[in-house]
Formats: C-alpha cells, structure tokens, sequence
C-alpha cells in the first residue's frame, strides 16, 4: 500500500504493508524521539502530531495518514536551536531520563497550537496521556505553563 503524507515538512511516500502502524513507519525512518512504549495508547510515548493534534502513533494505522501533516520532535530544534519549550524543559529540570519527554512537549505544543489562553489546569490535561516514571510532573506542569503563559498561549 502506498501512500503520501507531509512529515517533519517534507512530503513522503510510504509503501508499507496494511495493518503498519504509524510508529513502525516512523521507527523504521529513524525518527527516534517516536518512542516503542505500550502499543495500547496508555503510555504517550510515541506522541505525534497529526494536523496539529497529539495522536499515539501506536495507535495510528498508516494507511490513516493519507494526505495529512506528520510531525515528530526532530522537527522542531537543530543541534544549534532548541525550541522554545526545549528550552524551558532543560532550564527547568523537567527531564529526567528523557523517555517521555517528547511526548509530553508534542502534547503541550497541541495544547498552545489551539491558540487559546492556557491554563495550569489545561497543561495538566494536556499532559494526562503522558506517563512518566521520573519527574512526578510537577517541574514538567510548571515549565510548560510559564512558557505559554508568558507567550498568551503562543510559543512559537
């Protein structure tokens, strides 16, 4: 089955078998802040944007992309800029071992894509479908709240 898709601004075609997920492809191009976590969407690792929404990859069938915008973590800094959440995250300590934490900042650029005010409150639900071992979320929560706050709802 062949398909066409944007990915990380690049539009690609895909030919993989019926029944690939999303994070398959996506493993297999290397994309490794897409992370192999649950496969039963509980866990958020493998958090992608899908038109500008979070969607578990995992969960995700190819074949659903169809025409539609992929985006991973790799897509937002080079190895000389970090974006702006990155940023907050690392000034922060928000990250511990790391495993979580592109999903957690792909969930909370959906929460600031939506263009409305943010909230603590929204940040937590934000963060809800993303599990995480290490930080107990509080320093994660406080990051990603300062930072869109700061910018009205707005990192970019």
């Amino acid at each position: 089955m062949n398909i066409q898709f944007e990915l990380n601004g690049k539009m690609v075609s895909a030919d993989s078998a019926p029944g690939t997920t999303l994070l398959e492809y996506l493993r297999n191009e290397e994309l490794y802040s897409v992370k192999h976590g649950c496969d039963h969407g509980e866990c958020g690792a493998c958090t992608v944007l899908l038109n500008n929404r979070s969607v578990n990859a995992c969960l995700t069938l190819i074949h659903s992309v169809e025409g539609k915008k992929i985006e991973t973590l790799e897509s937002f800094s080079t190895h000389e800029h970090l974006h702006e959440m990155q940023e907050a995250f690392l000034h922060d300590g928000a990250a511990q071992c790391g495993f979580c934490t592109p999903g957690m900042l792909l969930s909370v650029e959906a929460l600031d894509r939506e263009g409305n005010k943010v909230t603590k409150a929204d940040v937590k639900d934000a963060l809800n479908g993303n599990l995480c071992r290490c930080t107990g979320y509080v320093k994660p929560i406080e990051a990603a709240t300062r930072i869109l706050q700061k910018d009205g709802g707005d990192s970019k």
